[in-house]
C-alpha cells in the first residue's frame, strides 16, 4: 500500500510539474510579442500569441485536475510506523493507567516515543529517527559502555486489527545487514505472524508485541510508569503527524464521497493521508 502511494504520489507530482511547465511556456508565448510588439521580430511572433493561450490555459486545467484528484485522497498513508493504521477524528478518552488502550488511543508517533523512553528506563542510550528516514529504522540503542557503536536497531509499528507478517521482520534484518549492527528489536501494538516469530528466532531479532510491551512497562516503578504514561499522552496524542514531515495532520473532506481523512498539513507539497476512524 505504502507504495502505490508512493507511485501515485509521484505521478501526481509529474502532472503537476508538467501543468506549471505548459503555463509558464504559454505566458511566455503570449507576454514576448506583446512586449516587442514595436520592434520587426514582435510582429513576426505576434501569430504564436493564440497558441500562448492555449498552451497556458491546457496547463492550467491540468494543474487543476491534478490538484483535484490529489485532494480526493484514497485514505492510504505512506510511511512505515503508521501503515495498516487509522487515527480517530476526535479525541479519545484519556486513559489514567497503563493498558491496551493506551496504545489505541495514541498515533505511531507517540508508540515510538514510548518505546524509546522505556529502552532509555532500562539503561541505554538511544537516536531517534521520527520520520523512519534512516533505512526504516525508528530507534538506535547503544550501551552507555559504547556510546559509539549502536548495539541493536528498533523498528516500530504501530498497526491495529493486522499482525505484523515476516516480511517486515525480513525488511528488518536486511537493514541490520547494511547497518552492521548485530541485533534487532520489532516492536509492534499488535502481533506477529507464525512465520515471522520463526524467522526472527534464528536471526538475531526480538520481537516485542502488545502484551509484551505492557509487561515490560508493568516491570517498572510506580514513578517509571507514570513518566511513560505522560510520554504516549503527550499534546494531541490522538492526532496523527506526517510520516513525511514530522508535522500534525489536518482534517480533510474526499472529494470524491465526501468522506473525511486525514491529510499532511503541507499538501499539496506533501500528499500523505490516514484513514481517520470514529473517536
Amino acid at each position: 500500500m505504502a507504495r502505490k502511494s508512493q507511485t501515485a504520489s509521484r505521478a501526481t507530482r509529474r502532472r503537476e510539474e508538467a501543468g506549471i511547465k505548459f503555463m509558464a511556456t504559454g505566458a511566455g508565448l503570449v507576454i514576448l510579442p506583446l512586449f516587442l510588439r514595436a520592434t520587426p521580430i514582435g510582429k513576426a511572433f505576434s501569430a504564436i500569441i493564440p497558441l500562448g493561450i492555449l498552451m497556458f490555459v491546457f496547463g492550467a486545467g491540468l494543474l487543476w485536475w491534478s490538484l483535484q484528484k490529489a485532494n480526493a485522497g484514497d485514505g492510504a498513508i505512506s510511511g512505515t510506523s503508521a501503515d495498516w493504521n487509522s487515527a480517530p477524528v476526535a479525541p479519545p478518552a484519556c486513559p489514567t493507567a497503563w493498558g491496551a488502550e493506551v496504545f489505541a488511543a495514541i498515533e505511531w508517533r507517540r508508540f515510538e516515543a514510548v518505546v524509546e523512553a522505556l529502552f532509555q528506563q532500562v539503561g541505554l542510550q538511544t537516536k531517534s529517527q521520527p520520520h523512519g528516514a534512516d533505512g526504516g529504522v525508528d530507534v538506535w540503542l547503544y550501551s552507555r559502555a559504547q556510546p559509539d557503536e549502536a548495539v541493536s536497531l528498533v523498528q516500530c509499528k504501530h498497526w491495529s486489527g493486522k499482525q505484523v507478517g515476516v516480511d517486515k521482520v525480513r525488511e528488518l534484518l536486511g537493514v541490520m545487514a547494511s547497518k552492521k549492527v548485530p541485533r534487532g528489536i520489532f516492536a509492534t501494538t499488535s502481533t506477529f505472524s507464525t512465520d515471522a516469530r520463526k524467522f526472527a528466532q534464528g536471526n538475531g531479532i526480538d520481537l516485542l508485541d502488545v502484551d509484551k510491551i505492557l509487561a515490560m512497562i508493568a516491570k517498572r516503578t510506580p514513578e517509571q510508569q507514570q513518566g511513560l504514561l505522560e510520554v504516549a499522552l503527550e499534546g494531541e496524542y490522538w492526532k496523527p503527524t506526517c510520516v513525511n514531515c514530522g508535522i500534525k495532520m489536518v482534517e480533510r473532506t474526499s472529494g470524491k464521497d465526501g468522506g473525511k481523512f486525514w491529510g499532511c498539513a503541507n499538501f499539496p507539497r506533501c500528499r500523505t493521508t490516514m484513514q481517520m476512524r470514529a473517536g
